[in-house]
């Protein structure tokens, strides 16, 4: 999905529309309200290959220097499979997530990872893997 097309439904499966999701966020129009959303935005960044959101999104002493997302990976769907905190009103939280892909050879595959957030500057930002 390109970024602009901000109609279609947004790639992090909220059932919303893009325009109305994690677009907003993916433009700097809005941040997220919990470490969940949080996740959900960087998965529809990947999908839309976003990678200066990414940035944007990585806490401060684990982002990398440069990001460079592969063409060939097709993300497709995306299961939040539980959370532990990282509501409104915590500082850290973790999400735990399997997000669905496929490769230019067009097999299907996903990862799961329990992921690690806290806020900086007010900020959810993504931390580690955990």
């Amino acid at each position: 999905m390109a970024k602009n097309d901000a109609r279609r439904a947004c790639p992090c499966c909220s059932g919303k529309p893009y325009a109305d999701c994690c677009g907003p966020l993916h433009v700097g129009a809005g941040r997220a309200a919990t470490a969940e959303q949080q996740m959900r935005s960087r998965f529809s960044a990947f999908a839309v290959g976003d990678a200066a959101y990414l940035l944007r999104s990585w806490h401060s002493t684990t982002r990398p220097a440069r990001l460079s997302l592969d063409d060939g990976t097709n993300w497709t769907r995306l299961e939040i499979l539980g959370a532990t905190d990282g509501g409104p009103f915590h500082s850290e939280g973790t999400v735990r997530f399997r997000a669905h892909y496929q490769e230019a050879d067009g097999a299907p595959q996903f990862m799961e990872e329990n992921s690690s957030f806290a806020r900086e500057d007010g900020a959810w930002v993504y931390v580690a893997a955990v």
